[in-house]
């Protein structure tokens, strides 16, 4: 009896062991199933509603060391390697990033072999390319030798194949083949803002053109921080990144050093360009949006100025800064260069945005999107002017207001143009009415005085 006992005890432990583990197994499979259902619905979802989250986390990307942390998106090289290289070499095909890869025998073609190099950079060599859709674009070639830059590579293919806006450079495809890292991007005719404010081969930038260049820089990074999905952190904001199309319009490039807010912000390494590195970044290894804040702060000194961060600019400015009451005395640091073509009160408000943006403490600094409203109320009380002139110079005609549409100063400078020469034709066409009226009633007078006298008699 006691046997059949122990037998039974026995056999009941095993049942509920082996019923246990059948519950466990059954019940990882279903969290398996449905874990994996989700990410395929998040995927989907974002893939039709938020353009820059196509790539999960988990994809193929490996960014710079500055980002490897507990929390990085981080896979294995050999993983990384075979997602980005061993693709199919047919022409333009699309990556997982979206963006196509194009043939190392394509651009060596359209580059004349590599010999249209039109700058170098951090990165590597810039090549101008003639592609045969008669297409110009430029192609920045890794350098051969820099890990840093491979994985800086790989950071910019993977971000800006979801990031799409008018003030971003345009990224149209990539190359990875033959140990060769390349990026092609749309060309900006007009190259670098730092060539503009610097090179002698360029006449100096115009104030109010300054200004939008700023206002779309500003433009770019408030899509970064509020208008992407997690928001991005550029980290490298600086007038040589800052590139500019045949029509002047400024758009944000190299995302190299770029990170998505969500990955861990503490640095192992400081990245970035001194003399536009944030200061608390420096002292905490962790970077925000507002390190690109303190970055445009910079920047929009440089723009005032003229006057490289690397050559003491941020010392001008303190010194400024301590004669001036935050919106005016801004006057005694601006560029020579402009001959006095700038509106003080203008300058002023730009110079006491750009003071707050770098102010050491972090949380003092505005946001972007604020700092853009700034910006734009900045160049609308200039606007506001120029109407009010454009109006008084119409009401000392015929006393009728003319409404105008908010205008820069060039537009601005040719309406007035225009109002004064269609005030000059209607000021002839009036006299020579005039005169013709003149002319009539002098003819008319003279036959009736001809009709009045008598002639004598034959």
């Amino acid at each position: 009896m006691q046997g059949v006992s122990v037998g039974l005890i026995i056999g009941v432990s095993v049942g509920v062991v082996i019923g246990a583990l059948l519950a466990i197994a059954t019940l990882f499979c279903v969290k398996y199933r449905r874990k994996h259902s989700q990410i395929g619905n998040s995927s989907s979802r974002r893939g039709v509603r938020i353009p820059i989250r196509t790539n999960g986390a988990n994809s193929c990307t490996i960014l710079s060391d500055s980002t490897l942390g507990p929390e990085s998106p981080k896979t294995s090289d050999a993983n990384s390697r075979s997602c980005w290289i061993e693709t199919s070499n047919k022409k333009s095909v699309v990556s997982m990033s979206g963006i196509p890869k194009y043939p190392y025998k394509e651009l060596q073609k359209a580059t004349y072999n590599f010999t249209t190099m039109i700058g170098h950079g951090a990165f590597g060599p810039v090549y101008k390319a003639r592609m045969g859709t008669g297409e110009t674009v430029a192609v920045k070639m890794l350098a051969t030798n820099s890990k840093q830059g491979e994985k800086e590579f790989q950071s910019e293919v993977s971000l800006l194949g979801r990031l799409h806006h008018r003030n971003l450079v345009n990224l149209v495809g990539y190359c990875a083949e033959k140990g060769q890292h390349m990026l092609v991007y749309v060309h900006m005719s007009n190259g670098s803002l730092a060539s503009h404010l610097y090179s002698e081969k360029h006449e100096p930038l115009s104030w109010d053109l300054r200004i939008y260049i700023a206002l779309d820089v500003a433009k770019g990074l408030e899509y970064l921080h509020d208008g992407a999905v997690p928001p991005v952190v550029h980290r490298d904001i600086k007038s040589s990144n800052i590139l500019l199309d045949r029509s002047m319009r400024a758009r944000v490039a190299d995302f190299g050093l770029s990170r998505e807010e969500m990955v861990n912000p503490h640095a192992s390494n400081i990245r970035g360009t001194f003399g536009y590195l944030d200061p608390e970044y420096i002292s905490s290894r962790a970077f925000t949006k507002k390190s690109d804040v303190y970055s445009f702060g910079v920047l929009l000194f440089e723009l005032v100025a003229g006057k490289n961060p690397q050559q003491g600019l941020m010392e001008l400015v303190d010194f400024a800064a301590m004669n001036s009451e935050e919106k005016v005395g801004w006057e005694e640091i601006v560029d020579s260069r402009l001959d006095g073509k700038f509106d003080t009160e203008q300058l002023n408000e730009v110079a006491a945005i750009a003071y707050k943006c770098v102010n050491r403490l972090s949380k003092k600094r505005p946001a972007m999107r604020d700092v853009v409203q700034a910006l734009c109320g900045a160049i609308n009380v200039k606007q506001s002017k120029n109407n009010a002139l454009a109006r008084g110079i119409s009401n000392t005609d015929d006393e009728v207001a003319i409404e105008m549409p908010a205008l820069d100063q060039t537009e601005t400078n040719i309406a007035i143009t225009e109002l004064r020469r269609q005030e000059s034709q209607n000021s002839i066409s009036s006299h020579r009415r005039q005169d013709s009226q003149t002319s009539i009633s002098e003819l008319r007078r003279q036959e009736s005085v001809s009709s009045s006298v008598d002639l004598p008699e034959v």
